[in-house]
């Protein structure tokens, strides 16, 4: 497996990492336990060195479930994880945001032992808060840096400004948003301001949560408990009408002799030198061909052909539903 920096701060993970919600949250039934230990295990000896949870996922189960499964490895891997949610103790759900300096030390000396680690490799925020000064954040993770509980500094959605204000008293390793051939917001401003910063990004749902595979389309069902019975991009309309960006995907796939979630994969690779895409799975003929995605070489002609394609169509649905959607981009 290829490595990758993230940002100017030295912090080094595998090209391509792995989202883990899936294995214990939001798409539907948690896998069995040991075929989740198991497979955690299995990316690891195939080169898969970045693993990404958080409190929330869960919650607090899926940063158990690395713990368990990462101990006999610790050593080779870069475990992220979380902060900023405000988690109600009596029902286990999300009780809105909270990345007050007091409740983010919290959160890390839980997530530490979940992790069962002595530092987190990179915390991220969540959520930027708006009730708490993005300085106030960025400076209570600097203290836990200070004190050996961190060592990398993220964000996950944030705007260009919260950006840079963050890094003025924190250098922040990586942002973690949404970005892909279905989500190319990012290009216009954010991906500018990293460049400029020296911060790498780390692209989560880089498949589309699953439809730039072409395993989805406007027919399928998912489970009771699947959250993207929720999301206006995953309604059987927005889902027929965006089934032209995953034809034009497989027509590349043909010619590249690659599947779809390869090809979007490796248009991401090609982007930027330090962006790191986490697809998540619960399957290990998945892992294993996302993870060959990182060895599809993409000519100049190939990514000018995937871009004047996306250009040409017009993906429709929001990403998140209005309560949701309100939590990104601050």
């Amino acid at each position: 497996m290829q490595t990758r920096r993230l940002g100017n701060t030295g912090l080094e993970v595998s090209a391509i990492g792995l989202g883990c919600m899936g294995l214990s949250f939001a798409y539907g039934p948690a896998l069995d336990r040991t075929a989740a230990v198991a497979l955690l295990r299995a990316a690891v000896e195939r080169g898969v060195t970045l693993f990404d949870t958080a409190e929330v996922y869960g919650p607090f189960a899926n940063e158990e479930l690395l713990g368990e499964a990462l101990a006999p490895v610790r050593e080779r891997v870069v475990i992220a994880t979380k902060f900023g949610f405000a988690i109600d103790p009596a029902t286990g759900r999300q009780a809105g945001l909270d990345s007050r300096p007091g409740h983010i030390r919290a959160v890390a000396e839980a997530s530490l032992k979940r992790l069962r680690v002595d530092t987190l490799d990179l915390f991220y925020q969540h959520r930027v808060d708006p009730d708490v000064p993005i300085e106030e954040v960025a400076g209570a993770v600097k203290d836990l840096i200070a004190a050996g509980k961190v060592k990398h500094f993220g964000l996950s959605e944030a705007g260009a400004q919260t950006i840079r204000h963050a890094h003025a008293v924190q250098p922040i390793a990586a942002l973690q948003s949404e970005y892909s051939l279905w989500w190319r917001e990012p290009e216009q401003a954010i991906l500018p301001t990293l460049e400029e910063l020296g911060i790498g990004l780390v692209p989560y749902s880089p498949l589309g949560r699953g439809f730039l595979t072409g395993a989805i389309d406007e027919s399928t069902t998912f489970d009771s408990s699947d959250f993207r019975n929720a999301m206006p991009r995953f309604s059987a309309e927005a889902r027929k009408a965006n089934q032209a960006l995953v034809d034009v995907l497989g027509d590349i796939a043909v010619r590249k002799q690659a599947t779809r979630a390869q090809i979007a994969l490796a248009w991401l690779l090609a982007q930027r030198p330090w962006i790191v895409p986490i697809p998540g799975t619960t399957k290990l003929h998945r892992l294993e061909e996302n993870l060959a995605a990182a060895e599809v070489e993409l000519s100049s002609d190939d990514l000018r052909d995937i871009r004047a394609a996306a250009d040409a169509i017009t993906v429709y649905g929001a990403r998140y539903p209005e309560h949701l959607q309100k939590l990104v981009g601050r």
